[in-house]
């Protein structure tokens, strides 16, 4: 039999999950419709995804990115999309070179265009290799959407669309809150691209 003491921390740590991810859409909601259609207008123009992050929210940028490229839901044309975090020598020679903090903004510099979206991930909104790339967006006329918890932290003032985890500066909790949210924009970018097949019933 489990400890009771075990089922309290279960209980509270779906219900802080839950409360981050109510609260977040209450906050949110019409941001997220906002970004999804500049998502699809920017695929659907030539443009592309870039995303990045630190840990597990580098993670999940690579889990999205794969989700555009592979698919989400239904059967659908590869979608461009780019994780800046899975090259190895992209990132082990900048951070040689130039500093971990630059990590990202070269790869911007080098692969971003003027239309593409990028995605920056950062739980605490501090990440300073984060930021450096958000500038470098700036520099090269990428969008911005940031996802980041607590008080957003410098991030909140340098990005175009701002999805903050407010309920929580816990880093599980928000990160948590960051994958959903994230799904629902792969969701919501295909139904706008593709309502073919979700008509068809493709989705399921």
């Amino acid at each position: 039999m489990i400890p009771p003491v075990i089922q309290d921390v279960i209980r509270r740590t779906f219900a802080a999950s839950i409360n981050a991810k109510e609260r977040f859409v209450v906050e949110h909601g019409e941001t997220l419709e906002r970004v999804a259609r500049l998502m699809a207008e920017a695929l659907q123009q030539g443009h592309k995804i870039l995303l990045f992050g630190n840990g597990g929210s580098a993670a999940d940028a690579q889990h999205i990115a794969a989700e555009f490229v592979n698919r989400f839901v239904i059967e659908r044309r590869p979608l461009p999309a780019i994780a800046l975090t899975t090259d190895t020598s992209a990132l082990t020679s900048i951070g040689n070179d130039y500093g971990f903090e630059q990590v990202y903004s070269k790869q911007i510099e080098a692969l971003g265009a003027a239309g593409d979206v990028a995605i920056a991930i950062s739980t605490s909104g501090n990440s300073p290799n984060v930021l450096r790339a958000i500038e470098a967006c700036g520099k090269v006329g990428c969008f911005v959407v940031g996802l980041t918890g607590g008080d957003g932290g410098k991030m909140k003032e340098q990005v175009d669309f701002l999805l903050n985890v407010s309920a929580t500066r816990e880093t599980a909790r928000v990160q948590e809150t960051h994958i959903l949210a994230m799904h629902v924009l792969c969701d919501v970018v295909d139904r706008m691209l593709f309502p073919d097949g979700y008509r068809r019933g493709v989705a399921g």
